[in-house]
């Protein structure tokens, strides 16, 4: 029997079709698509959200102080004039921030060898980019919790106009 389906692709094509499709999945929390690589997604992202479940809580809080640029009421950054040249003016925060574990490090390294980088729009019309192991591990993991496995649900809608395909809706449950 075999591991996986192929498709009708070659090897590369199908690790990227599925790469896509598992980074939409985890992004919006459903797709449609075909029966075949539904199957081969749920597979896949699966996977992910059980190492993100597992390695959800692997990480320190460490406060560590962080050089800022001050700024004026426009969000532009104040200069001043040193030697007769422009210096941002710097001010010390102190901070507090996640350090991951290395069990944890090693996962987020692992969803990043799946998933690919996504960008959104914010309310100001700019592209954002969207840190989807830090997705997983903030928004997705601490609803699966208590969940033992079946992180994903595939609903047959019916066959697609142009060829007959099978298609359904995955999504996350």
């Amino acid at each position: 029997m075999a591991k996986y389906r192929k498709l009708s692709r070659t090897s590369s094509q199908r690790k990227a079709l599925l790469r896509g499709q598992v980074t939409q999945l985890l992004h919006h929390g459903k797709i449609v698509t075909t029966e075949a690589k539904a199957k081969e997604v749920a597979k896949i992202a699966e996977g992910l959200i059980a190492l993100a479940v597992k390695e959800k809580d692997n990480f320190d809080e460490v406060t560590v102080q962080a050089k800022v640029a001050r700024k004026d009421k426009t969000g532009r950054r104040v200069k001043e004039v040193v030697d007769g040249k422009k210096v941002t003016v710097y001010d010390t925060v102190e901070k507090t921030i996640k350090k991951d574990q290395p069990s944890r490090l090693h996962a987020r390294r692992q969803m990043l060898k799946v998933l690919y980088p996504v960008q959104e729009e914010d309310s100001n019309k700019k592209m954002k980019k969207v840190d989807m192991p830090n997705k997983l591990f903030d928004d997705i993991a601490p609803k699966y919790v208590d969940r033992k496995g079946g992180y994903t649900r595939i609903i047959k809608i019916g066959q697609r106009k142009g060829d007959g395909a099978l298609e359904v809706v995955l999504e996350l449950v």
